[in-house]
Order: structure tokens, then C-alpha cells, then sequence
């Protein structure tokens, strides 16, 4: 819905362009040609920097060939299953459609497309912090938080207390990681560098699952 809201208003606005150079150009026009270029170029660049925004990343591929387990028996069915999840493009860090449940699913699908093994999605009321679990490709155990936050809801430290007394203790993590679409608080990023809790937010999200960026179990570069 929101790429055809924007395009229908590119296309609007190019319709509207052309109808005020076309009556820039008829005598006695009132309309000065400069005013008509300077919104013809404000065009291309809003055009073309929606372009480059959408080739920058790399979506998700959610449908046939997911292979992501569900989560254990004893923690409530989350959502839909990977493998029936619509066949169409995800834009994990900037679709604001995609709830809590499917943004687990989401980060699982991307450990499993960078080589993590025995992935499986475990959250819920009784995850006790952890939402995603895998095996790494180097054989560490690691465990996900996810956090789908609007951008104005920031991760506090509370939260990555709380995932900090679990994580390592409870799930025997080796790596652990908070992944958010929104950002930490300076308390929060400071307690998890405190405790070695790796933390991903929206610009580090859309790093990774563009592959220009580090995975949560890898050293940034």
C-alpha cells in the first residue's frame, strides 16, 4: 500500500509538471519556466532517491524452502509457520506491517541464510528473554532477543537487564544479541557492553539483512 501510495503521488506529480510547463510555454503565461524547472528537478531527486533506497537492500524471501523450526511444545504457537508465509519481498528493519511474531520469524530466517544451524523460534509468554535460538556457523550457541519497536520507542536498560540475567545463566549462551527495529538508550548500550551483549538497532538491522553488515555473532569490521 505504500509503494502505491508513492507512486500514484510521482505520477500525479509528473502529470502535474507537465500541465504547468505546457502553460509556462503559452503566451501570456503567467508562470515563470525557472519555477517550472526547479519543481521538475525536485521531482527526479525525490524519484530517484525512493530508487536508490529500494535497490539498497535485499529482501527476505519468505515461502518455499524455509526451513526454520517452530517453537518448542511448551512455548505457545507464534503466528504463522515459515513455510506458510506469503511468497512476496520483506523489508525486515522498514516494514511497519510485520508484528512481533513475524519479525521472530524474520530474524531466524536470516541466521539460517547465513549459515547458523538448529535455528528455532522460542518465543513467548515463558521464553524467559530469548525469542531466537541457533547454533552459529563457528559452533556457538546463540541467543536473540527481538524488539519490534516503532522508532520512537527506544530499547531501555531495563529490558537488556532482564535479557542479561537469562541469556547466559538460563539459555548457556555463548553470543547473546538484542535485535530491534528502533534504537537503545545510552543506559541500555552501556550495561550491554557491560555484560558482552551485542546489540542490533535499526541502521545495524538493515546492515545486516542487506549483507553490507555484520551478522549478531560476527566482529564489525
Amino acid at each position: 500500500m505504500r509503494q502505491l501510495t508513492i507512486a500514484f503521488g510521482l505520477v500525479a506529480s509528473g502529470v502535474l509538471g507537465i500541465g504547468l510547463a505546457v502553460k509556462a510555454l503559452l503566451p501570456g503565461s503567467t508562470i515563470r519556466p525557472g519555477a517550472v524547472a526547479l519543481l521538475s528537478l525536485v521531482l527526479v531527486a525525490t524519484a530517484l532517491g525512493i530508487i536508490r533506497r529500494r535497490n539498497r537492500s535485499r529482501p527476505i524471501r519468505r515461502g518455499a524452502g524455509t526451513t526454520c523450526a517452530q517453537a518448542s511444545p511448551a512455548a505457545p504457537e507464534l503466528g504463522v509457520q515459515s513455510a506458510e508465509l506469503a511468497d512476496d519481498d520483506v523489508y525486515l528493519a522498514d516494514d511497519a506491517d510485520v508484528g512481533p511474531d513475524e519479525f521472530e520469524q524474520l530474524v531466524a530466517l536470516l541466521c539460517e541464510r547465513d549459515g547458523c544451524l538448529d535455528v528455532r523460534v522460542v518465543g513467548g509468554a515463558n521464553d524467559l528473554g530469548a525469542d531466537v535460538l541457533a547454533v552459529t556457523p563457528d559452533g556457538l550457541r546463540l541467543v536473540i532477543q527481538c524488539k519490534q519497536y516503532r522508532e520512537a520507542n527506544r530499547v531501555g536498560s531495563q529490558e537488556l537487564q532482564r535479557f542479561g540475567g537469562t541469556c547466559f545463566t538460563v539459555h548457556d549462551a555463548d553470543i547473546a544479541a538484542v535485535v530491534t527495529t528502533s534504537t537503545f538508550t545510552e543506559p541500555a548500550v552501556a550495561y550491554a557492553e557491560q555484560s558482552g551483549i551485542r546489540c542490533l538497532d535499526h541502521d545495524k538491522l538493515f546492515a545486516w539483512e542487506a549483507s553490507t553488515g555484520p551478522a549478531p555473532w560476527q566482529a564489525e569490521g
